[in-house]
C-alpha cells in the first residue's frame, strides 16, 4: 500500500537511497528505512548532535519494497517502519526482534487507544512502536461536488457505494484506491458486515456492491489522486487521510482556487498505522532503541506530526502539536468517531486468492 507520495525531495547529506551491507554499520551509525518525505530532518540532526550517532536514512515508496528486503534478510537496517498488515505478516515469519522496553522509557507517553489497536498486529506490543496513524476516507473537490450534487452526502460512503449518488460525479472524475485491503473492508462495513470478514460469501457481497458502482470509477490508483485533487482534475477520491490533506495543502500553496475537503465516513473507516520495528539481524539494535526512545519524547514526535500532518501514537505529544493540526477532526478524530474506526488483519492464502480474483474482476469491469 502506498500512503505517502514519493516526492523526490532531497533530505540532506545524511539521507541516502539504497540498501547497505550489515558490515558497514558501526557502533556510532544508525540505518533507518522509512516512507519518503515522512520526517522533519531537524529531528535526525538533533539526535546526532545529542548522541553522536550518525543516521543514514533511506526511503521507499511502497510496502512491497520493504517486505522484499526484510524477507530476504541481511538488509543492514536497524529500524524499519511497516504498515499494520505488513507488520503482522513479517512478525509471523520472525523478521523482527522483541523490544528491550527498559531502554525505551518514553513508552510511558504512548496513547493507550493506539497501542491497543496496534496489538491487533503485534500481540502484547512486544515488537513495534507506533510512529504515525490515519484513516481511509473521502477526498473531494468542494465546489465541483456542490455543482454536481448540491446535497451530496460528503460525510458518507454513499458518495461511492450508492449508484444514484456516485453516478452524479462520473463526469468530474472519481478515483478509487487500487487496494483491496482498503476498499473491500470499506464495502463490507457499509453493508453492515464485519470489515475484517474472511467469509467468502460476505466478501462476494462486497464484490457485488463494487461491481454496481464500477461504471462510475474513472481510475483505480495508488497515489495519483493527490495531484489530481490538488489540480482540480477530479472531484472525488477514496484515499488516505494524509494524502488528501497533502492535496489540500498543495492546492493552497498553488493558490489555484481549488478547495479540497476530507471526510471520515460516518459509517466508520479503516485506521491504519505505521510503526517502528527493529529487524532481528539489525547491526546496531542499541542505537535503534536509543532513536525510538528519542523520537517518542513528546516534543520530538510532535515536531514530526507538525511536519507531516499525521496523527501520532504518543498521547502526551498533543500538548506540543500545532493547534491547527490537533483541532482538525480529520487528523485527530473526536472520541465518538474513534469508536467507529476499525482495523483489519492479513488474509490467509485461501481467502487471499478469493480477494485477488474478485479484485481483478472488479478492476477489469468484466
Amino acid at each position: 500500500m502506498i500512503k505517502h507520495i514519493f516526492s523526490g525531495v532531497a533530505l540532506g547529506a545524511m539521507l541516502a537511497v539504497g540498501s547497505i551491507s550489515g558490515a558497514a554499520a558501526a557502533d556510532k551509525e544508525l540505518h533507518i528505512f522509512n516512507w519518503s518525505d515522512y520526517i522533519d530532518t531537524s529531528i535526525i540532526e538533533d539526535f546526532t548532535k545529542q548522541t553522536g550517532i550518525k543516521v543514514v536514512y533511506d526511503v521507499y515508496d511502497s510496502m512491497e519494497i520493504l517486505e522484499t528486503k526484510m524477507l530476504a534478510g541481511g538488509s543492514g537496517y536497524d529500524i524499519v517502519v511497516p504498515t499494520d498488515r505488513n507488520l503482522k505478516r513479517m512478525i509471523d515469519v520472525g523478521v523482527f526482534q522483541d523490544l528491550d522496553k527498559s531502554k525505551i522509557p518514553n513508552l510511558s507517553h504512548m496513547w493507550d487507544e493506539i497501542t491497543t489497536r496496534l496489538a491487533t498486529y503485534d500481540p502484547g506490543n512486544k515488537i513495534a512502536v507506533n510512529y504515525m496513524w490515519g484513516t481511509t476516507g473521502i477526498g473531494y473537490n468542494v465546489e465541483k461536488i456542490k455543482a454536481a450534487m448540491p446535497d451530496a452526502p460528503v460525510d458518507s460512503m454513499d458518495m461511492f457505494f450508492k449508484p444514484e449518488v456516485v453516478s452524479k460525479f462520473k463526469d468530474c472524475g472519481v478515483y478509487m484506491l487500487d487496494s483491496p485491503d482498503d476498499v473491500i473492508p470499506a464495502a463490507l462495513n457499509y453493508l453492515g458486515l464485519p470489515p475484517d470478514s474472511k467469509n467468502p460469501d460476505e466478501i462476494a457481497k462486497a464484490g457485488e456492491l463494487l461491481e454496481k458502482i464500477r461504471p462510475y470509477i474513472r481510475k483505480f490508483h495508488s497515489s495519483e489522486y493527490i495531484q489530481a485533487l490538488a489540480n482540480g482534475d477530479i472531484c472525488l477520491a477514496f484515499g488516505y487521510s494524509g494524502d488528501v490533506i497533502q492535496a489540500r495543502t498543495r492546492a493552497t500553496e498553488a493558490n489555484n482556487k481549488v478547495e479540497v475537503g476530507y471526510a471520515i465516513p460516518k459509517e466508520g473507516a479503516l485506521l491504519w498505522m505505521d510503526s517502528m520495528a527493529i529487524p532481528k539481524d539489525a547491526p546496531n539494535p542499541e542505537a535503534a532503541l536509543a532513536f525510538i526512545n528519542y523520537i517518542q519524547q513528546p516534543e520530538v514526535i510532535a515536531k514530526a506530526t507538525d511536519y507531516v500532518a499525521y496523527a501520532n501514537g504518543n498521547k502526551d505529544s498533543q500538548a506540543f502539536i500545532n493547534k491547527e493540526i490537533l483541532d482538525d477532526p480529520t487528523i485527530y478524530p473526536p472520541a465518538d468517531v474513534m469508536k467507529k474506526l476499525y482495523t483489519t488483519t492479513p488474509n490467509d492464502p485461501k481467502v487471499q486468492r478469493v480477494v485477488t480474483r474478485l479484485w481483478t474482476k472488479i478492476k477489469s469491469g468484466t
